[in-house]
């Protein structure tokens, strides 16, 4: 390829888009667009180029589309990609409508019993990932995305964040390690995404970095909203420091473990039995627990393997974890059926919320079930079961009325 065309994408890759831009001086713009569905779409795929073109401000070039069955946002992504490697210091965006499904609410104690992991450049895998009704979803700009994607990866994900419908689940992002993180956090705080998953923290001072410029970018775009952090713990020194990490920011609402990176880091094999992690995981739980906020375990890694992942969310239920990572859609069923309170559970959280509401009742400042006194934090993790009992359609509202 010639040095003065610049390309986002991959010929072959299907449902995408390969993009070529060719700058220029004078000429103005020539657009050629390869596509098997030209006579239905040939309009509107120019008009997009046309816009985009526009809004980057470029008068001069040749640019170049093959359609691969992509969705208009990643031509968007893909045009502003090779654009902006034709022109690193063009400033301007090509952003798409902002959809109204798109510009839902999250709030700090919700449940996160799942979050599903979408690699940044896959659209076509987040266009129905809401449907599989994950409690979050994660648009991944880290691990999952190869170091010559990066760019258009952010891209793709600040669109997708404007576009799609998720139908409720919690809008997460992971972004990647040190600088090139903070970059991505100007690409996706001010188009409501409701919590930010920051990798491979080892210190408070890594967390606050990222606190203090999602706050810089809030006041700067006018966002209202809280962005939520989940720092994600994942050598022995950020083990070591879970509690100052789970303390470092009033926006930290969960800690998570990531046992790859862990288990490389002590110099061990992740086993299944996991007593080379129990150390870690029971840390990481204690230091959620210290700081109020949810304990989110590792992901399960072999999608195959059902009753290995039912087996590992109930060891994590008991050591204390809150939610899990899941790879696969088929992961989530599971993980929510294992962490859905037992029928005990609920019979247990039953008597303490109807001894609770009969003090409140009596105007008592203790609770007392039988000879035993309640604590709040009993009744609040009571309230917490019967929530999810709730959602789980194990009870029906009219008995939390």
């Amino acid at each position: 390829m010639p040095k003065n065309i610049y390309s986002s994408g991959n010929p072959t890759a299907k449902s995408d888009f390969y993009v070529e831009f060719m700058p220029k001086n004078s000429g103005g713009v020539k657009i050629d667009i390869q596509s098997k569905t030209k006579v239905l779409h040939f309009s509107k795929l120019k008009s997009s180029c046309q816009n985009t073109l526009a809004e980057l401000k470029v008068e001069h070039g040749a640019l170049s589309v093959i359609d691969n069955g992509g969705q208009y946002f990643v031509l968007q992504a893909r045009i502003e990609s090779a654009i902006k490697l034709a022109s690193p210091k063009n400033i301007y965006e090509s952003l798409p409508v902002f959809k109204k499904h798109a510009q839902y609410k999250s709030s700090r104690n919700r449940f996160r019993r799942s979050r599903l992991y979408l690699p940044g450049t896959q659209a076509k895998l987040m266009l129905n990932a809401g449907i599989h009704k994950p409690d979050a979803i994660i648009l991944d700009l880290e691990d999952s995305v190869s170091p010559s994607e990066k760019g258009v990866a952010r891209l793709i994900v600040r669109n997708a964040l404007r576009t799609l419908n998720f139908f409720g689940a919690e809008r997460m992002v992971r972004i990647n390690q040190g600088k090139m993180g903070l970059e991505d956090l100007d690409a996706i705080i001010p188009h409501n995404v409701h919590l930010v998953l920051v990798p491979k923290v080892e210190n408070a001072k890594q967390l606050k970095a990222v606190d203090d410029k999602i706050q810089s970018i809030c006041k700067k775009c006018g966002r209202k909203n809280p962005v939520y952090i989940m720092p994600i713990i994942e050598s022995a020194e950020g083990i070591l420091n879970s509690l100052e990490i789970a303390k470092a920011s009033k926006n930290n609402v969960a800690i998570a473990i990531g046992l790859e990176d862990y288990t490389a880091d002590i110099g061990v094999q992740r086993t299944t039995q996991g007593k080379e992690s129990l150390f870690a995981r029971s840390q990481v739980v204690n230091a959620a627990k210290s700081a109020k906020i949810q304990a989110i375990d590792t992901v399960f890694s072999d999608v195959n393997e059902e009753n290995g992942l039912r087996a590992s969310v109930k060891e994590a239920k008991e050591l204390g974890f809150e939610g899990k990572g899941c790879i696969h859609p088929r992961q989530i069923s599971p993980i929510h059926e294992e962490f859905a309170p037992s029928k005990s559970e609920i019979e247990k959280a039953k008597e303490i919320v109807i001894a609770f509401d009969e003090a409140e009742r009596k105007g008592l400042g203790v609770v007392a079930l039988g000879s035993k006194m309640i604590d709040p934090p009993v009744v609040k993790r009571a309230l917490q079961t019967i929530d999810l009992a709730i959602t789980m359609k194990l009870l029906t509202k009219r008995w939390k009325k």
